[in-house]
């Protein structure tokens, strides 16, 4: 028989005064609750009940062994108590991924809503435009923009990644060039995004569809910034995310351009290991970005 199982139907048979209310409280019956004290007694190597044909009282040992009993069941329903708040609070460390212009305009902003929200988790995020590997890097949850490759991860779908093309006025100014059409771009200088197709070919959706337009780049970064501080300076024309620009085209540093024409959104995921038993701290965060980026 189980040791613990054992000990704590003995102590609830002498806190209750008898075997029978023992089992009854219990739900088994009596005689089950003496050969749990007996199995007891044979590991213990001692006598722990006085046994007369009317009552039964504790042994000295016993009793010393009760109280001791008392205090190692109390201290496991608390270990148990502890187990079950930490399966049911969001609690730990949570390393998160993100594209670097997502994770610094889009989510960052946000982040302390969570943090405030859950206190006891503590977030470890970083920001890479290139692909990482969430099970061998240790990550929980990776956000990922563009096509996902199958890789067996669970991708929850968020709201598609919008981008937008834009100059400073300066540059708009200084190249007389038409830019009418996104064929014209060929004309313009357009500041490459490394990692991507954006670095050579930029696509928009026309009044006749879908128009992919190769294009020139003389700077070319793997960060969303520098481009945007070189397009401020006047030296080209960006394709860059929504939420990484609207400071610039609100207060009028840059300029969206080619209006009848919508650049396509991109495919926005966040991504994390099939494993049945999602912790609250994932469950949590993935609740949140839901919230935050659902798709609409």
């Amino acid at each position: 028989m189980d040791r613990f199982t054992s000990m704590a139907v003995f102590v609830k048979a002498v806190e209750l005064g008898s075997f029978r209310a023992a089992g009854d409280a219990l739900h088994m019956s009596s005689q089950f609750v003496g050969k749990h004290v007996q199995a007891l007694e044979q590991h213990l190597g001692m006598q722990l009940l006085h046994r007369t044909t009317r009552r039964q009282s504790l042994t000295d040992f016993g009793r010393e062994y009760v109280e001791r009993a008392q205090l190692i069941l109390a201290e496991l329903e608390q270990a148990e108590q502890l187990a079950a708040h930490a399966r049911s609070v969001p609690t730990g460390r949570l390393r998160i991924n993100a594209p670097v212009s997502f994770g610094i305009h889009s989510l960052a902003p946000l982040l302390p809503n969570y943090m405030k929200t859950h206190s006891q988790v503590e977030v470890e995020l970083t920001t890479s435009n290139r692909a990482v590997d969430l099970v061998e890097d240790g990550y929980d949850a990776v956000f990922r923009v563009g096509v996902l490759q199958d890789s067996g991860l669970i991708a929850r779908t968020l709201a598609p990644y919008r981008l937008v093309a834009c100059a400073s006025p300066g540059y708009l100014q200084a190249h007389r060039a038409p830019l009418v059409t996104p064929w014209d771009l060929q004309q313009h200088e357009c500041l490459g995004f490394a990692h991507t197709e954006l670095r050579t070919h930029w696509g928009f959706d026309g009044p006749a569809g879908r128009v992919v337009v190769p294009v020139h780049s003389r700077l070319v970064a793997d960060h969303g910034e520098p481009l945007i501080h070189a397009a401020v300076a006047g030296l080209g024309i960006i394709l860059q995310p929504l939420d990484a620009v609207q400071h610039a085209l609100r207060d009028g540093r840059l300029i969206p351009v080619l209006p009848d024409y919508a650049v396509p959104s991109r495919p926005l995921h966040l991504v994390y290991a099939p494993d049945r038993r999602v912790t609250p701290k994932l469950r949590s965060f993935i609740d949140f970005a839901v919230e935050n980026f659902a798709a609409t």
